[in-house]
């Protein structure tokens, strides 16, 4: 049997091939699997300890918050709360940075995260996700504005998500190359489990709300019905699968090709999902594996975000599929 490659064997490796490397980054993924193996464990027995249903809140989205998004907000917050090298956590159920204070103003990274993705999906046992993106602070210390954390895709230091669901999955990049591992419940390590994954350069599948369908452009509307006509030729209808869990669908993706589309809306040109924690970091990894994020009109990891929380029209997958779209999208913009 060929011996299994955990996560801090893998980090350390890596870091030993990278010239100049300290051993920072390792640090920082280990903090994050941590959390992930925390929430994992939480969904587990949520139905048996009362972690079900709302809180009765909303976040700075205007969303509702489910306990559960509570509970994997306050699982990275605590597991970052005792060492030195991060100093902020932003966090889509938090209107201001987290700045944390055992860094003592010497933390060199800020971490963003989507807790906890596919709150819809809590209840009735569905997957879930957590998505998370790592950037390097101009200098150490506290940032002195909002406006030093506003950094662009391109400039992530790393980026991945957890899948919760059949099996538990860490999916990351640090630039060089996707990997995926899996979680060893009784060992409590994940372990390697698909190395430089690659997506397809064009898929068959594509996952949107179709439910939206009256709210979107002529342009999403027109590729749309050309991915469900059709022609034997360029292997069209595709198929649509769609599960409200934004992670669990481009992780489809990655593995079979398509794209995922979450586009803007007539009176929502900017669209739902946030740029900084969604968006940007699955857009650098897809990157990584060989595919396209974008708005429809530009990339996405080449904006500058305007705000922490701010929202952008997403289409992400497989290069050629993307491009498809971004050709009716354009020329929608062009008539």
């Amino acid at each position: 049997m060929t011996p299994r490659l955990s996560l801090p064997t893998h980090t350390f490796r890596e870091q030993g091939s990278i010239p100049g490397a300290t051993g920072e980054f390792s640090r920082i993924m280990l903090q994050i699997a941590l959390g992930g193996k925390l929430i994992a464990r939480d969904l587990r027995k949520a139905g048996l300890g009362q972690l079900l249903g709302s809180t009765g809140l909303t976040n700075v989205q205007g969303e509702e918050v489910q306990k559960l998004d509570e509970r994997a907000n306050q699982i990275f917050l605590e597991v970052f709360e005792h060492q030195e090298l991060v100093s902020t956590l932003v966090s889509e159920e938090m209107e201001k940075p987290y700045l944390i204070k055992e860094a003592n103003g010497k933390g060199k990274y800020a971490v963003f995260l989507d807790p906890l993705d596919g709150s819809s999906n809590i209840d009735v046992n569905a997957p879930l996700g957590s998505i998370f993106s790592i950037h390097r602070l101009p200098g150490e210390g506290f940032p002195v504005s909002e406006e030093v954390l506003r950094k662009k895709g391109c400039e992530q230091v790393a980026a991945g998500y957890f899948l919760y669901g059949s099996s538990v999955l860490l999916v990351y990049t640090c630039g060089h190359g996707v990997q995926q591992f899996t979680l060893d419940q009784e060992a409590g390590e994940f372990f390697l489990s698909a190395n430089n994954l690659y997506i397809p350069k064009r898929g068959k599948i594509y996952s949107v709300n179709e439910g939206n369908h009256q709210k979107w452009s002529s342009g999403m509307k027109k590729f749309l019905h050309h991915l469900q006509e059709f022609d034997s030729q360029t292997g069209r209808p595709y198929s649509s699968r769609y599960s409200g869990c934004f992670v669990a669908d481009v992780h489809r993706v990655l593995c079979k090709g398509g794209l995922y589309m979450y586009p803007g809306e007539q009176k929502k040109p900017d669209g739902k999902l946030r740029l900084m924690y969604e968006a940007a970091p699955l857009s650098f990894l897809v990157e990584q594996a060989g595919g396209l994020g974008s708005t429809g009109v530009a990339p996405v990891n080449e904006l500058t975000p305007q705000a922490l929380h701010q929202r952008v029209p997403l289409y992400i997958g497989s290069q050629d599929d993307v491009r498809k779209a971004e050709e009716f999208l354009q020329s929608e913009s062009m008539t």
